[in-house]
């Protein structure tokens, strides 16, 4: 994910575009469209032939007018699955915390092993549901994964339920040797339920897309909408038609494909949620509540957000 302070820097928040994939995708879109606009310059105007061509540019400001209604309510669907992934991280960050200072002060103060063991799984549920959330967890991003665990975790399909099911499992048998009473045991379950809700709710709006049949309508409108659009500029602008096409193409293809980007904001587009990061942060703020290690992993460099070509 991009950082910027808003309003600190106009020309250099500009220059960040450069280093988003959609925007190279845009660009390569928009020098098509104004090459095909060229040539359908060229040809009327050289041969003459836009006296037989009448179209009403009204028509195309009313069409403009529906694109855009399209378009808004393309762009407010996709911004509203990348904020309720957003908000969905923020509440993991809470309930991590909440279930680290539950764990701390319901066991005994003298028993270091379960603290770690919580620190750890509390962690590794975070990374491993950042990996699952792109292409599968990636077992080297766990940290104190012992090689029985990892040859575990490698039988597993869903490496975050199963971790969760091992937190649960801790506290369950807490509650069984009498460690937790009948109430802490309540209100540290309803904690590790959060992070299950969190878990099946990421996978939510991963799985469920745009529908398929919208988009493609969409894409059709653009594309039919840009290769009429000079057939109606080219008696008034004439070769100042290409830029104009070339523009407005701009506009229309970019608020899509930036739709298109962030409706899966889980994974590592220039614009997608720093989900790394904030399991990073969760890793440190676990273990300071748990072990007192307030500085672990600070030397982490941040995660790079970038789309591979």
């Amino acid at each position: 994910m991009i950082n910027y302070k808003t309003n600190d820097n106009w020309l250099g928040d500009i220059r960040h575009l450069a280093t988003s994939w959609t925007m190279v995708r845009i660009s390569r879109a928009v020098i098509g469209i104004g090459v095909y606009a060229l040539i359908v310059c060229v040809l009327i105007e050289q041969f003459e032939w836009g006296e037989y061509i009448s179209m009403n540019t009204s028509v195309f400001s009313l069409l403009g007018v529906i694109l855009s209604i399209f378009l808004v309510f393309r762009t407010n669907t996709a911004y509203d699955r990348w904020w309720e992934g957003r908000k969905q991280w923020g509440a993991l960050v809470n309930h991590s915390r909440n279930l680290a200072i539950y764990a701390n002060t319901m066991f005994p103060k003298k028993n270091e092993r379960v603290r770690h063991f919580f620190a750890k799984h509390i962690s590794n549920f975070c990374y491993a549901l950042a990996e699952h959330l792109r292409d599968g967890t990636k077992l080297d991003k766990l940290i104190y994964l012992k090689d029985v665990e990892r040859a575990e975790y490698e039988k597993k399909g869903h490496v975050p339920n199963h971790i969760s099911m091992q937190i649960f499992d801790r506290i369950a048998q807490g509650h069984r040797e009498g460690e937790i009473n009948e109430g802490d045991y309540i209100n540290i379950k309803a904690q590790h339920q959060a992070l299950l809700d969190i878990l099946g709710a990421c996978e939510r709006i991963k799985k469920t897309p745009i529908p398929f049949s919208y988009s493609v309508y969409l894409k059709i409108f653009i594309s039919a909408y840009a290769v009429l659009l000079p057939f109606a500029l080219i008696n008034t602008f004439h070769y100042a038609t290409i830029p104009l096409v070339m523009f407005i193409f701009f506009a229309l293809l970019g608020v899509e494909l930036l739709g298109e980007e962030i409706e899966d904001p889980f994974g590592l587009d220039c614009n997608d949620l720093p989900t790394g990061d904030i399991a990073h942060t969760i890793r440190n703020n676990v273990f300071e509540i748990l072990e007192d290690r307030s500085s672990i992993g600070k030397s982490k460099e941040r995660e790079l957000y970038e789309k591979v070509f």
